[in-house]
């Protein structure tokens, strides 16, 4: 289903690029750590930002099954990229967490746990796929009667602009997945980012109280007509100029029947179980723990860290591992992503990011893979 917005009436602030200067100084004067993307090391990362000038204005991203290569671009835009090996995952669900430390002095040994308090995040640009990946993990660490105490944290005091894309990557299908590219609940700020005869600009609309107060602030003038058809319009274009699909079929239905499918062991021959897709994919959660000690002995911590479930380890019991095989664990991560997330969760645990297309070593493309199992059924089907 595509996610565009029906053409609206005129509503929400027409601001330029100094609107832009401005949001990121009344962030910052709110006591938010703004993070954004920006350029660094060869790739559009997300860092915490000083200024709205260290944006990627004039960087575009080209993107395939295990190709990323920024590439300059003429319009000066500062959005028109998709997303880059991080996700906000990174700083709402930290790849290492220390949870307590213990000191051994006179005898005695003392346990404290870690009570840090969590950073106050704004997010600037999150892309509609990345808000529907925070949702998700909202769901799976914050409801519940166990939820994450740090993810909580972090993610209680966290102001999210989010931007829609106008320009999709080559890996993206997050309209295969109902997620984007227009931006969907949950945000306090939305950009629309424009380029054309009338000017660099944005149309801003809030979705909060909060972002209300904060549009109110900025530098502009209420959006014209035209400017929310012009926006309205790019982000449908965008919405069919998608990368990749998924196959049009019920996916949890699909994966509870392929599990003896010989597909799987064509893409284990490929896979080098290393987890990239685990480390980059915006909703995987896995973790473990590590307890270190110094020298002495007198000291220990213990941290919590990310783990994938393409490690021999991640389901060992005594007697060996459950999935021994790399077609096993594989297939434990691609069923579950794409069928049994549903039955856990109520949803997909796929957001159409493609970031586990662009970051396999070996180019494994899920929705291929997906499309693979497809066909079988359907052939199965027709045989006799």
């Amino acid at each position: 289903m595509v996610s565009a917005p029906t053409l609206p009436s005129a509503e929400g602030v027409a601001i330029g690029k100094e609107g832009l200067v401005a949001l990121v100084d009344v962030l910052r004067a709110r006591g938010y750590t703004v993070v954004g993307p920006t350029v660094r090391d060869g790739a559009i990362v997300l860092q915490e930002l000083e200024s709205a000038a260290q944006l990627p204005y004039g960087w575009g991203v080209d993107l395939e099954a295990g190709q990323y290569r920024l590439r300059s671009r003429t319009d000066g835009a500062a959005f028109a990229n998709a997303a880059g090996p991080q996700s906000w995952k990174t700083f709402l669900h930290p790849a290492r967490v220390r949870q307590w430390t213990a000191e051994r002095a006179g005898g005695e040994l003392v346990i404290e746990a870690d009570d840090t308090a969590p950073p106050r995040f704004a997010f600037l640009g999150v892309r509609s796929c990345d808000l529907r990946a925070i949702a998700v993990q909202d769901r799976i660490l914050t409801a519940g009667p166990h939820s994450d105490p740090v993810y909580r944290g972090r993610r209680a005091g966290a102001f999210l602009v989010a931007v829609e894309c106008t320009e999709p990557g080559g890996t993206c299908f997050c309209v295969s997945m109902g997620t984007g590219p227009a931006a969907g609940p949950g945000y306090d700020l939305v950009l629309t980012e424009l380029v054309d005869d009338g000017g660099h600009r944005f149309w801003a609309r809030a979705g909060s109280a909060e972002g209300a107060e904060i549009l109110a602030e900025l530098p502009g003038e209420p959006a014209s007509e035209a400017v929310c058809r012009a926006a309205v319009g790019a982000v449908a274009s965008a919405a069919e100029r998608m990368g990749r699909t998924m196959p049009d079929t019920d996916m949890r239905r699909l994966m509870a029947e392929t599990l003896e499918a010989p597909r799987w062991d064509d893409v284990a021959s490929r896979c080098l179980t290393c987890g990239n897709c685990t480390m980059v994919c915006p909703t995987c959660f896995c973790t473990t723990t590590e307890d270190v000690t110094d020298l002495t002995g007198d000291h220990a911590e213990r941290w919590r860290v990310w783990d994938v479930c393409f490690d021999l380890d991640f389901s060992y019991l005594p007697g060996g591992p459950v999935r021994a095989s790399p077609r096993s664990r594989y297939r434990q991560w691609l069923t579950h992503k794409l069928g049994t997330w549903y039955d856990q969760f109520g949803s997909s645990g796929c957001v159409g990011c493609g970031r586990c297309i662009v970051w396999c070593p070996v180019a494994i493309d899920i929705t291929e893979e997906a499309a693979a199992l497809h066909d079988w059924t359907r052939r199965a089907e027709d045989e006799p």
